[in-house]
């Protein structure tokens, strides 16, 4: 056991070496830095994988799991590391040093792609891209549809049956509240676009990641194209966010990011560069961020309490009460961008992504074809066309990364907020009394101690289990959208 650990150590820093890489090309790098950055990283990926899928890993791992106490902590590491191994041993080094590659190369790419509107461009990296996750796939294997092999890469156990039935619970439910919405007047919001003062919204942006808890001793905010975050420790997090003339951008932005810094920073210190650490899948990361910048950051309650500090860093919304500017916030109006958009229509921006991707990987749509197929869906679904591709199939950074399988599963966040809100609302008593007096301690301290210092040491949809006592259930997202919006459009 201890000289896995001591492997694991070594295999740890070459992990935040590329993570620290990763975070300076999105934010600091120069542009002529990109073919070096990804030789380093290509290499650096080739390393880690020889060191990590080989046999005297395999040997460590099969002695470790024979000293380790059933149900300890030591046994969850190993069906951790085990997990990871066995995937790992399935990818050839060769196919591991080019996706990295790819995805240093096909950041730049997309950055410049998007910025001059030229998705003919980006199109010959993506179809490598698609490519190599088809070689991925088959290496993983997968028993039904090959979109499985991708989205447990970020989803323990999840399956592209399991988004079609959550797609299709949401589809019933949203698409006819979407209707009654644009039959009521619409709410204002034209006084949240403008020309705002970037420092100003710099310091606004870390007042508020502050208040909420995220202790920026071990953590800090940069300037990224597309919002993330990252890290390597729970003492050092890296969050980004951005700043656009629609001023709730960078707000929202941040705290959704925040509430990943969250997640990761209040993972158990002892466990600290340990596969235990952080957060246990992207839908349970995702039902933070989303927590944190909808549940909490998009309520009456906080800008009851924040709005009056909005208003001196920018007097120009001195006359604008709290009421008006939780009304505009929350407007419901279908849009283009997936960040940007509101509670009730995100979740049809993350199933066009979805379709798109079984589509390309089986073979029925073409990448060439994409912008047409994403703004046919955009029409269908939303009822808006992209004018140009930057506003459409070029807006997210994900597919440029060589992220293929990932978007299910901010639906799934959206979904598992709600379920654990109902539960922290039983324990707390009214959790927006505490967050109008900008008293944040308490809800962070239950998350904390339900989810945040769990760590990995459970399956995702075991902790989901010990969290809520059932699976991932979309009625109590639902039923709290239909109550929220009914309230602010006078359904």
């Amino acid at each position: 056991m201890e000289r896995l650990k001591k492997r694991l150590t070594d295999l740890r820093a070459l992990e935040a070496a590329m993570g620290l890489m990763g975070w300076d090309q999105q934010c600091y790098m120069p542009k002529g830095g990109a073919e070096a950055r990804a030789l380093h990283l290509s290499t650096l990926s080739r390393m880690h994988h020889e060191l990590f899928a080989c046999s005297e890993m395999g040997d460590l791992l099969a002695e470790a799991a024979a000293e380790a106490e059933p149900g300890s902590l030591d046994a969850a590491m190993v069906r951790v590391v085990r997990r990871d191994y066995d995937k790992a041993t399935k990818l050839p080094p060769e196919l591991v040093e080019e996706q990295a590659r790819l995805s240093a190369e096909g950041h730049e790419v997309w950055v410049e792609a998007r910025r001059n509107d030229d998705f003919a461009s980006f199109a010959p990296i993506l179809r490598r891209v698609f490519e190599l996750n088809k070689r991925i796939a088959d290496c993983l294997g997968y028993e039904e549809h090959i979109y499985d092999a991708l989205l447990d890469l970020y989803e323990e156990g999840a399956t592209r049956n399991d988004c079609l039935r959550m797609y299709e619970a949401l589809k019933q439910e949203t698409v006819p509240l979407v209707r009654s919405i644009a039959e009521r007047p619409q709410n204002d919001d034209s006084f949240l676009h403008g020309e705002w003062d970037v420092e100003k919204q710099r310091e606004f942006t870390l007042r508020l990641v502050r208040a909420i808890g995220f202790d920026l001793e071990r953590g800090r905010q940069d300037v990224a194209p597309h919002p993330f975050c990252t890290g390597w420790s729970v003492n050092d997090i890296r969050l980004t966010t951005r700043f656009t003339s629609y001023l709730p951008s960078a707000i929202f932005g941040s705290l959704h990011e925040a509430g990943h810094g969250l997640y990761e920073q209040n993972s158990p210190k002892e466990w600290d560069q340990t596969p235990l650490a952080g957060g246990v899948s992207m839908a349970l990361h995702e039902s933070q961020s989303r927590t944190w910048e909808n549940l909490v950051g998009r309520s009456r309650a906080f800008w009851a309490r924040f709005l009056p500090d909005l208003q001196q860093a920018f007097p120009q919304l001195a006359g604008v009460d709290v009421d008006a500017f939780y009304k505009a916030v929350n407007r419901v109006q279908p849009s283009l961008i997936r960040v940007e958009a509101d509670e009730v229509t995100y979740n049809l921006h993350t199933l066009v992504r979805f379709e798109i991707e079984c589509e390309v990987l089986t073979d029925q749509l073409a990448v060439d074809d994409i912008p047409e197929a994403w703004n046919a869906k955009y029409e269908a679904y939303l009822g808006v066309r992209p004018p140009n591709d930057a506003n459409g199939c070029l807006q997210d950074v994900h597919w440029s990364g060589g992220m293929v399988g990932y978007f299910p599963t901010y639906t799934m966040g959206n979904i598992l907020s709600f379920q654990f809100w109902e539960l922290l609302a039983k324990d707390l008593g009214d959790p927006y009394a505490l967050i109008s007096r900008g008293e944040f301690a308490p809800l962070l301290d239950w998350l904390r101690e339900k989810i945040y210092s769990q760590g990995k040491r459970y399956t995702p949809k075991e902790l989901v289990r010990r969290v809520t006592g059932g699976e991932l259930d979309p009625k109590p997202y639902l039923a709290g959208l239909k109550r929220k919006y009914a309230e602010i459009y006078g359904l």
